[in-house]
């Protein structure tokens, strides 16, 4: 008897940034179906603090530091709901496809990008990296 069964869809894969990162408030890793680690990357762009949450804004002479999961559709629908691209979508986020370099090896990714009007007035995030943007500074 042939095996009928259907090959699982290749992984899809996201490149995380804000909250979502490992320790985030939306820390990806607690979230169902579980994502699977990929590696650490940094993407051409620049981060804007939002208050509770930033903001990416893709190309440029920047860069933003970020985490690359595999993920399984299910887990996209709920990343779709956490950025407000759900039933009822804002236009605070649009999805888009990237190609990330992760540990010497391009990976097409899934990124939020925010709305460039969201950020005209916003703090740029210098280094690019919202985790570390959180740590208080250091004592003299």
């Amino acid at each position: 008897m042939p095996d009928e069964s259907v090959p699982a869809p290749p992984a899809r894969h996201v490149f995380v940034y804000g909250t979502l990162r490992r320790g985030g408030t939306n820390d990806i890793n607690r979230l169902r179906p579980a994502p699977r680690f990929i590696g650490m990357a940094r993407m051409a762009g620049s981060l804007y603090h939002l208050g509770g949450y930033p903001g990416m804004t893709l190309g440029g002479g920047r860069s933003v530091t970020g985490e690359v999961y595999a993920i399984a559709p299910a887990l996209e629908s709920v990343l779709d709901e956490i950025e407000d691209l759900g039933a009822n979508p804002s236009d605070e986020y649009a999805k888009r496809d990237i190609v990330v370099e992760v540990e010497g090896r391009s990976v097409s990714c899934l990124v939020y990008e925010v709305n460039p009007r969201y950020v005209e007035s916003a703090q740029r995030i210098a280094g690019g990296d919202w985790l570390q943007a959180l740590q208080p500074p250091a004592d003299s």
